[in-house]
């Protein structure tokens, strides 16, 4: 089988800065960020200028800098940022298919990562890049692996449509039981999260390890933006008896964000597990009382009235935002019976049964598409 370089291919090409404008601005053209290579969904703009570095349909982009470097994507046109960088195809007479070679890239995402220049930010390494072989089998065998590829992919996003419609369903169990929380339509009695608050508790400052420690520890990243806790990417730590009380986490309590970025700042998840774990300092913990269900309070806060509302009031400190204990517990939310709270809660815990479900059907579709490019690549 042939195999040539990406250099003998294209001529590769790093993005500029951007300048991003309003939606329904004229003479505009898409603006590419890293996120765009992952999804379609937010689609920015800027001004058609020459002076930025345009990538078309037949194009491939690769995130070129940051934590992300190495992520590839293609079929997508507009002008491209500075953390990007286009390949485009040389002029030459070499029969390829630039989705195959896309799709050659994406399996080749950890070696590219892996061989990044920069101490502290990644950059691909534009030798280890042009000195990558691809390896060229007839048009008609790549045709066949693009479409082959493709329908497993379409697979993986049928699955993930699955899972997102699961978190639209939480939110429109919420609005049916409850009204919006913005109009109170059903007229509930408004308190203070503090009047629904046992405890609050800030999470523990000690530094964690990589690898040892007795307890896990959660930090803010590992809670997502829509309100669930993430056991991925954890640290360790080790606690006496006395620090144990205050600073592990058990099911049931309630996890609020309290410092991030402003959009980030106040992300709200209950802790579903058995084994408790520890938390971080820009965690707070909330243990609610017998008035309230700790999943009622994290789907207030999570609604998109919730968001807002902390958006809000999160304070900027040096670049990040903060809402602390005493703030959180001022927040105004309506309060139901505890009998409706507790059912919206077993609701919610069938729901998340069948996410995870989901999830784990995911995490095998992936798996198999993983070793399905390891062996069509490899011939």
């Amino acid at each position: 089988m042939k195999e040539l370089k990406i250099q003998d291919l294209f001529q590769i090409s790093k993005g500029k800065k951007v300048e991003q404008i309003a939606n329904d601005s004229k003479d505009k053209i898409r603006y590419i960020q890293i996120e765009d290579l992952r999804n379609n969904e937010t689609i920015k703009y800027c001004k058609n200028d020459n002076k930025y570095i345009y990538a078309s349909k037949d194009d491939i982009i690769i995130a070129w800098d940051g934590a992300n470097a190495g992520t590839i994507g293609y079929n997508i046109e507009g002008a491209i940022g500075s953390t990007l960088a286009v390949l485009k195809r040389k002029n030459n007479d070499f029969a390829f298919n630039t989705a195959y070679v896309a799709k050659f890239m994406q399996s080749k995402t950890r070696f590219l990562r892996d061989n990044c220049t920069g101490a502290t930010i990644p950059h691909i390494s534009r030798k280890v890049l042009e000195n990558l072989n691809v390896p060229l089998p007839s048009m008609d065998v790549q045709n066949k692996i693009v479409i082959l590829l493709d329908k497993v992919q379409s697979l993986i996003d049928k699955r993930k449509a699955q899972i997102a419609a699961l978190s639209d369903l939480t939110h429109s169990v919420f609005l049916e039981m409850f009204g919006d929380p913005h109009l109170n339509n059903k007229n509930w009695p408004i308190v203070k999260i503090g009047d629904l608050t046992i405890k609050s508790q800030y999470g523990t400052s000690k530094k964690a390890s990589e690898f040892t420690g007795k307890y896990p520890i959660l930090r803010m990243n590992n809670i997502s933006y829509d309100g669930r806790v993430s056991m991925e990417d954890l640290k360790y730590i080790d606690l006496d008896e006395k620090e144990a009380k205050k600073y592990l986490v058990h099911k049931g309590d309630l996890l609020f964000n309290r410092t991030n970025s402003k959009e980030l700042v106040g992300k709200t998840a209950v802790y579903p597990y058995d084994e408790p774990v520890a938390f971080a300092g820009y965690l707070i913990k909330l243990i609610p009382n017998d008035k309230a269900n700790s999943v009622f309070i994290s789907a207030y806060l999570n609604s998109l009235y919730g968001k807002k509302v902390l958006l809000n009031m999160a304070k900027n400190i040096v670049g990040m935002a903060n809402i602390n204990a005493e703030e959180l517990k001022s927040i105004n939310i309506y309060l139901p019976p505890i009998e409706l709270q507790n059912e919206f809660a077993n609701i919610i815990e069938n729901i998340e049964e069948k996410r995870n479900i989901l999830n784990q059907s995911l995490i095998q579709l992936e798996n198999n598409f993983q070793s399905l490019m390891q062996r069509v690549f490899r011939g």
